[in-house]
């Protein structure tokens, strides 16, 4: 299992930020998968997402200063994954911090969870980036 995070500024009000990060957002600022569906559970959400042929299903909750989703099962690019965002008011707009624990499950994981560590990093990133464009 990998650690990864990604933290930017965003020059927009945390209320504005917080707003633009819903369950089908995040995903789609992400970059890796479309978005198929997103369905409110007694937890959250559950977001249905594909790409390549490939169907995985984003389990969202709610927390008080952010998200948290995990990859549910291990019918996804990932044997394991999940991701904090959060959302802190700095000077004229907030940071937003993207924090992911990722595991391939293969055999020397040691270089496979860095090669996942590193392709999530990305959509971090990309993630961020798209946010403050959006705002």
């Amino acid at each position: 299992m990998r650690q990864v995070e990604v933290s930017a500024f965003v020059p927009a009000p945390p209320s504005v930020v917080e707003r633009a990060l819903t369950p089908e957002t995040v995903v789609e600022y992400e970059g890796s998968f479309e978005v198929r569906g997103v369905e409110a559970t007694d937890d959250g959400w559950t977001v249905t997402a594909s790409a390549r042929g490939l169907t995985i299903h984003l389990d969202f909750e709610e927390r008080a200063d952010g998200l948290v989703y995990r990859q549910r099962g291990e019918a996804g690019p990932f044997e394991s994954m999940e991701t904090e965002l959060s959302v802190e008011p700095e000077n004229e707009g907030c940071r937003v911090t993207m924090r992911s624990s990722v595991s391939l499950g293969l055999p020397v994981a040691a270089v496979s969870d860095r090669i996942a560590a590193w392709k999530r990093k990305g959509e971090l990133r990309r993630a961020l980036d798209r946010l403050a464009e959006d705002v």
